[in-house]
């Protein structure tokens, strides 16, 4: 089963409704709305409906204390839409705390989710019979770690909120899931290949930055995509696929001047396909023992369907 954690039982005020406007490219050609279109739905409906005036967003004003993003879940339904009209997201969001091994508290979380419908249609084509059906398009999911990016190593780590109107330490546990859980296959998988191997060296530039002083978290799905596209022509699939889940976890940033290797291991799931893989530091892609070995920037699970 794909892994993407269902909203909890929130109150009103976590919640809010809203739209989401789409982009020109964020609708393929067949009408379904591309991974990547979903997320800007947490800005609309979630960080400016329910967090901007949150004493959440005043922590970065008052001790430099910003939610960064640590794992991506983007699951993609089959609804056609036209480009036009905005969709309809439902966001909410909750605070947790994560603890380790001995009992004690060792990150402080934000959750995000959106879900997302759109009026069934296609931007061009014959026109509809004039009923507005909506159809589901797909759904986020954000985890973030709260952290002093900015502040000395000794301060990084935020372990309690000292904000009169915030708790010390938020009351739901959450389970935190280790990235290495991301490299697994699904059940049923056949795998192309025993291990990821490496697939792509990147080069990163400051037009792939943004106001975080590092790479964009979006950047590293678009080119994971390719690299699994590159692969699995090499061994004759085709290539008319799209992605309709993506999993990534992060685990440190990646910088403007930085050189990595991607590596990944495709494999095939009913009529779908996939690929599991990371982002490695190019000297930890040297060899199947290193590769095995090294603590990836990040690791990634994308799954794709005709």
């Amino acid at each position: 089963m794909l892994y993407f954690p269902p909203v909890p039982a929130l109150p009103d005020s976590q919640r809010a409704t809203g739209k989401s406007y789409l982009r020109y490219e964020d609708v393929c050609q067949d009408g379904r709305v591309n991974l990547l279109g979903l997320t800007p739905a947490l800005g609309h409906v979630v960080w400016r409906a329910l967090l901007e005036n949150n004493p959440l967003v005043r922590l970065e004003r008052s001790d430099g204390i910003i939610a960064l993003l640590s794992r991506l879940v983007l699951l993609g339904d089959e609804g056609t839409v036209p480009v036009g009209p905005p969709l309809a997201a439902r966001g909410s969001y909750q605070l947790a705390h994560t603890r380790n091994e001995s009992g004690e508290v060792n990150r402080l979380i934000l959750n995000l989710w959106a879900e997302l419908d759109g009026i069934e249609g296609r931007t061009y084509g014959p026109p509809t019979s004039g009923d507005s059906v909506r159809v589901p398009v797909g759904k986020v999911f954000a985890e973030h770690v709260f952290t002093r990016p900015f502040g000395p190593p000794e301060r990084r780590k935020v372990l309690r909120f000292d904000q009169p109107e915030l708790p010390a330490v938020p009351e739901v546990e959450y389970s935190w899931r280790p990235w290495s859980e991301v490299l697994a296959l699904p059940d049923g998988a056949v795998a192309h290949a025993d291990a990821p191997s490496p697939a792509e060296r990147v080069a990163f530039g400051l037009y792939q930055t943004d106001s975080n002083q590092h790479i964009n978290s979006m950047v590293y799905p678009r080119l994971f995509e390719q690299a699994a596209l590159e692969r699995l022509a090499d061994l004759g699939h085709s290539t008319v696929v799209l992605s309709r889940y993506c999993e990534i976890a992060y685990r440190k940033p990646a910088f403007a001047g930085d050189h990595l290797t991607i590596v990944l291991r495709t494999y095939e799931l009913g009529d779908r396909v996939g690929a599991v893989g990371a982002f490695l530091e190019i000297d930890d892609a040297t060899s199947p023992e290193r590769i095995a070995a090294a603590r990836p920037r990040c690791t990634i699970h994308l799954q794709l369907s005709r």
